[in-house]
């Protein structure tokens, strides 16, 4: 993971350069800028005018701050900071390498905290769905178990498509990674273990990607998402779901019957968990038994709740390389916060991961978290401080002056929240023991999947204007950020988990899972996303590819999976060292032309 990270930062390292020495050879402005400086004169901002945000590193830097704050083209609706008026309002300009240094630092932590949240929280507990609601490893794989992999990039793209402006950088991340996956991934497994894919899994899956990106270049060219298309999208991908149980059901009936010839035992899907489970088998160790008392004693409740929220192993910190704990001093306080407000289910224990003083703090903790960060609450809080400046409802439930709303304009939500959450663990406290869980165990998986969801999603969130935020001072568009920073930020825990089982000996695991897992991504990305914005506008969701750009990153994802279509099989499905270094070169050209296009050294002819 820290060189995933590193690349992230050498990219940003690289264009705070390019701007520091585009401010010292008196900076790129375009040409309108004249005419921008006359719209927004040193003493005062046009309150009407909409201008392009990424115009304003064509200003002078005494009207930069005014334009940020006036333009509506550079608000942002969602997220806890406003990143522009911080870099051009609270930064003089001479600091603004240091502003985005840290914005870089921000970026690089907030990637860490997707990859916890996701990995230790969101996955276990869909686990434990999957697994109290007795699903089938293959239905598991496909739906709850996929959903937690691609997380980071289903809320990124959720949060992406709630704006207009930055939908480019929700088609940049999601096929950005879609080529990652299919090109560096793919190759980077045939390079470190050759070996002989499953046909018939390698061929379903990648006929019902191509199919999945058709349909995305399909709403691309049509410039609109209707309901109907959205509603396709999500349809499309439970038909994928049923293919994948029927060729399971059919695969296995026939190696029962065994008609003609005994067949290889090449299962037809392999599941996250697993997966998971093959990797820690083969890398863990127990070392809890060599520290084990010979005298067991009962722990006491407050033990138990010091040692639920520590997120420090100290026997496993002892075996760890430096690098494992640099990495882990920077974790702990988001552990530490995830671990009080998120609680895990985990049926594979013994206990179930049941830590009676902790639960009954997460009755309280969880629904207060939740009220406070839902869309209600802290996603509109700016929005609704200025509308209340200008009138106040009389609805019996609106918000009050600091952003929270109110019952009956007098008794807060949160408190009512807070007060019926202790109520509730003042009851399960008294009624259960620290030794046994009860049988409404359960239910706290889906709580913590509810709870992680919203850490994953605020964090989706900063990522978003962050990202936007630095689109506009380097002028980038969002798709280039999209297809590179997004998608390498979001990808780095799959291309690590699936080079480690290459490595391994599982390299048809890894492979399996490139595929498997971006299908989800597009289609539910895309469909719930533009879902999501249909019913908040009431109105079908209008694309604006940029430019050249976006055909370039869809013509090369077509490209890769064609290639793998046609040259795998002609391999008779043995993937070599010189079709993985294939896949990694066609990624380096695509990056370049990317890069030269969006840099205008690669350009459209107008006639």
């Amino acid at each position: 993971m820290a060189g995933g990270l590193l690349n992230v930062s050498w990219v940003l390292c690289l264009l705070c350069v390019l701007q520091m020495v585009e401010t010292v050879s008196g900076a790129r402005a375009p040409s309108s800028g004249s005419h921008i400086s006359s719209q927004f004169p040193a003493s005062g901002v046009s309150q009407t005018s909409v201008v392009d945000c990424r115009e304003v590193c064509g200003l002078n830097a005494s009207d930069r701050c005014a334009f940020v704050r006036t333009n509506p083209d550079c608000r942002s609706d969602g997220g806890y900071l406003d990143y522009l008026e911080g870099i051009f309002c609270h930064f003089p300009a001479r600091l603004l390498p240091l502003a985005i240094t840290l914005y870089a630092f921000w970026l690089v932590y907030l990637f860490l905290i997707l990859g916890v949240t996701a990995a230790k929280f969101f996955c276990p507990n869909l686990s434990a769905i999957s697994t109290t609601l007795k699903l089938s490893h293959n239905v598991a794989g496909v739906t709850f178990l996929a959903f937690g992999n691609g997380a980071p990039d289903i809320f990124s793209a959720l949060v992406a498509f709630s704006d207009p402006r930055t939908a480019g950088l929700a088609f940049g991340a999601l096929f950005g990674a879609g080529v990652l996956v299919t090109t560096v991934v793919a190759g980077g497994i045939a390079i470190l273990r050759p070996f002989t894919a499953a046909s018939r899994p390698f061929l379903r899956d990648i006929i019902f990607y191509m199919a999945a990106v058709l349909l995305i270049f399909t709403a691309l060219y049509r410039g609109r998402v209707t309901l109907a298309w959205a509603l396709g999208y999500l349809g499309f991908y439970m038909f994928y779901v049923v293919t994948v149980v029927l060729c399971t059901w059919i695969y296995q009936w026939q190696r029962r019957r065994s008609l003609v010839c005994s067949m290889p035992a090449t299962p037809e899907i392999l599941s996250d968990s697993e997966e998971e489970r093959v990797s820690s088998n083969t890398n863990s160790y127990d070392y809890g038994e060599e520290y084990r008392p010979l005298i067991l004693y009962p722990e006491t409740t407050a033990q138990i709740l010091v040692q639920a929220l520590n997120p420090l192993d100290y026997r496993k910190w002892r075996t760890k390389p430096v690098y494992w704990r640099v990495l882990k001093v920077f974790k702990l306080p988001v552990e530490f916060l995830l671990l009080l407000t998120v609680p895990v289910m985990d049926p594979d224990k013994e206990d179930r991961n049941w830590k009676r003083p902790l639960n009954c703090l997460h009755l309280v903790i969880s629904p207060l978290f939740l009220t406070l960060t839902l869309q209600s609450g802290a996603w509109a809080f700016r929005r609704r401080c200025q509308v209340e400046a200008v009138e106040r409802t009389s609805s019996p439930s609106h918000p009050s002056a600091d952003g929270v709303y109110e019952i009956g304009g007098l008794f807060p939500v949160w408190a009512v929240v807070m007060i019926a959450g202790t109520a509730l663990a003042a009851v399960t406290f008294f009624a259960t023991s620290n030794s046994e869980p009860p049988r409404f165990h359960w239910l706290f998986a889906f709580l913590g999947f509810l709870t992680s969801a919203l850490w994953i999603n605020a964090a989706a969130t900063e990522v978003v204007n962050i990202l936007r935020s630095l689109g506009v001072v380097f002028r980038l568009s969002n798709t280039v950020l999209g297809l590179t920073l997004l998608a390498w930020g979001n990808s780095i825990g799959d291309v690590f988990s699936d080079f480690t089982l290459a490595r391994q000996g599982y390299p048809r695991m890894a492979f399996s899972a490139c595929f498997g897992g971006i299908i989800f991504n597009v289609l539910v990305g895309v469909g719930l996303g533009c879902l999501l914005q249909i019913s908040r506008a009431h109105m079908e969701v209008k694309l604006e590819p940029d430019g050249l750009l976006v055909w370039i990153l869809a013509g090369t994802l077509g490209l890769s999976l064609v290639c793998s279509l046609v040259l795998v099989p002609l391999q008779c499905f043995q993937l070599s060292r010189v079709y993985g270094c294939c896949l990694l070169l066609l990624y380096l050209t695509f990056l370049v032309v990317a890069l030269l296009t969006e840099f205008g050294v690669i350009h459209l002819k107008t006639v």
